[in-house]
C-alpha cells in the first residue's frame, strides 16, 4: 500500500509476493511463540473486532463506521513520525480513543488493552508524542463525523410502503415488516461526493426475458422445498446468510497479518477497507430505494404460486442491488488492489453454518459464492447479486483513487 496514489502500483508486487506465500515461517531455533514480538496492528485489529462484536451497534454500516473512524485516525497519526515507539503508541492511542467514544460499555477492556500495549513500548518522548497524536486524530475525526447520518436511528428512518404494482417492492413474509436501511442513502459518505454518484442503471423490466429467467432460477433453486438445489448449494446459502461484516472480519485479518508493509500502510489497509464499505452501503441504499425492485417471493407469489417460500427469510428492503453483493465486491476490490488477487490458503467459518469450514485462495471466490448464495437462499435475483458486486467494486476503486484525501 502506498502513501501516495502514484506509488501504489510500485508497491503492489511486494504485497503480491507475500500474499502468494502467506505468513513467513520462523527459522529453526527461533524464539518460541511466547517470546515473539507482538504485532500491534493485529493486536488492535482483534481489540476492534472484539469490541464491535460485544458492544457494536444494531446496524452493520454503523459498525463499519466505527472501524473506519478508529483506523483512519490511526493511519493519519502514523504519518507524523517514523520512530517505532511513536508508531505503536499512536496506533493504540487512536483506536482506543475512537472505540472508547463509540463503545463506552467496553471501557474496562479497552483500557486494559491500551495498558498492555504501552507496557511494551519504551517510555520516553516518542511514546508520549505517539499516544497524544493518536488520541488527537481520533478526537478530530469523531468531531468531523458527528451527525453524519450513520447512527441506527438515521439509518432506519420510517419509509412509507409504496403502492402495490408489478415490480414494486412490498413488505415480505413472514413478518411483513417495514423497509429497513432506507435512511442510509441520505448519510454523509467519507469519499463519495454523494450517495447517488454511482447509481446503477435500472434493473430489468418485469416483462423482460432477463427478469423471467431470474425468477425461474430463484423459483427452482431458492425454494424452501427445492428438489434441484444440491446439498453443497444449500450449505453455500447457509454459509453466507449472516452478517457480511462478521464474515469478512477474518479475510481482512488474514490480509493484514500477512502484509509486509510498514505499520502505517497496514493501518491504511484496514481504514480503506471500512471506508469503502461505509460508502458502498450508502451507494447500495441509494440504488435500492431509487428503484424499489420487488423481492423474488413477492414476484413469484404475484405470478400465481401463492405458497412459494424461500429457503431463508427475505430481508426487509428492496431486491436491487444485493447488499451482500455490494459488500463482497467492495471488499474484493480493496483487498485485490492492496494485497494482491491471490493469497495462501486460509480457512473461514460462518456462524450461520455451524461445523462448516471453507478454504479460499482468492478474494474473488468470496464474491462468487455470495452471488450464488443469495439465489440459493431464495432472497435475491442473480441480476441483483451481480449488479451489487459491480457497484461494490466501483466504489472500492473510487475509494482507492481518493485515498490521499482521507489521510491528509
Amino acid at each position: 500500500m502506498s502513501r501516495t496514489p502514484a506509488r501504489l502500483p510500485v508497491r503492489l508486487p511486494a504485497a503480491l509476493a507475500l500474499a502468494a506465500v502467506g505468513a513467513l515461517a520462523l527459522p529453526s531455533g527461533a524464539a518460541t511463540a511466547a517470546e515473539e514480538p507482538v504485532d500491534v496492528a493485529v493486536e488492535w485489529y482483534d481489540v476492534t473486532a472484539d469490541t464491535v462484536a460485544a458492544a457494536g451497534a444494531s446496524t452493520q454500516v454503523t459498525n463499519n463506521r466505527t472501524w473506519a473512524i478508529g483506523w483512519t485516525a490511526a493511519a493519519r497519526a502514523l504519518r507524523g513520525d517514523g520512530r517505532a515507539e511513536f508508531q505503536e503508541a499512536a496506533l493504540a492511542g487512536a483506536v482506543h480513543e475512537a472505540l472508547s467514544a463509540l463503545a463506552p460499555a467496553r471501557a474496562t477492556e479497552l483500557d486494559a488493552a491500551l495498558a498492555e500495549t504501552l507496557d511494551r513500548v519504551p517510555d520516553g518522548p516518542a511514546e508520549d508524542a505517539g499516544l497524544a497524536a493518536g488520541r488527537a486524530e481520533a478526537r478530530a475525526l469523531l468531531a468531523d463525523r458527528e451527525g453524519d447520518g450513520l447512527d441506527p436511528a438515521s439509518v432506519n428512518v420510517t419509509f412509507p410502503v409504496p403502492q402495490p404494482a408489478p415490480g414494486v417492492w412490498q413488505p415480505t413474509p413472514p413478518a411483513f415488516g417495514p423497509a429497513l436501511q432506507a435512511g442510509t442513502r441520505n448519510a454523509r459518505p467519507f469519499l463519495l461526493s454523494d450517495g447517488d454518484q454511482y447509481r446503477l442503471a435500472p434493473p430489468p423490466t418485469v416483462d423482460s426475458a432477463r427478469h423471467r429467467a431470474d425468477l425461474a432460477e430463484v423459483a427452482a433453486y431458492g425454494s424452501a422445498d427445492s428438489t434441484v438445489r444440491t446439498e453443497h448449494q444449500t450449505e453455500t446459502a447457509a454459509f453466507w446468510y449472516g452478517s457480511s461484516l462478521t464474515l469478512y472480519t477474518e479475510p481482512l485479518r488474514v490480509a493484514l497479518s500477512r502484509s509486509a508493509e510498514d505499520l502505517g500502510e497496514r493501518a491504511e489497509l484496514v481504514a480503506l477497507f471500512h471506508v469503502a464499505l461505509v460508502d458502498t452501503a450508502i451507494a447500495t441504499s441509494d440504488s435500492k430505494y431509487a428503484y424499489l425492485a420487488w423481492r423474488p417471493v413477492t414476484a413469484l407469489r404475484a405470478a400465481g404460486d401463492a405458497d412459494w417460500t424461500p429457503l431463508h427469510v427475505t430481508p426487509s428492503h428492496p431486491d436491487y442491488p444485493s447488499g451482500h453483493g455490494t459488500y463482497s465486491g467492495a471488499a474484493e476490490g480493496v483487498l485485490t488492489a492492496l494485497v494482491g488477487a491471490r493469497t495462501a490458503p486460509f480457512e473461514l467459518t460462518s456462524p450461520t453454518a455451524p461445523g462448516v469450514t471453507r478454504t479460499y485462495t482468492t478474494w474473488r471466490q468470496l464474491s462468487r459464492e455470495n452471488i450464488d448464495a443469495r439465489v440459493f437462499s431464495g432472497i435475491h435475483t442473480r441480476t441483483a447479486d451481480e449488479a451489487g458486486v459491480r457497484l461494490g467494486r466501483t466504489v472500492a476503486a473510487h475509494t482507492l483513487r481518493a485515498a490521499e484525501r482521507l489521510f491528509d
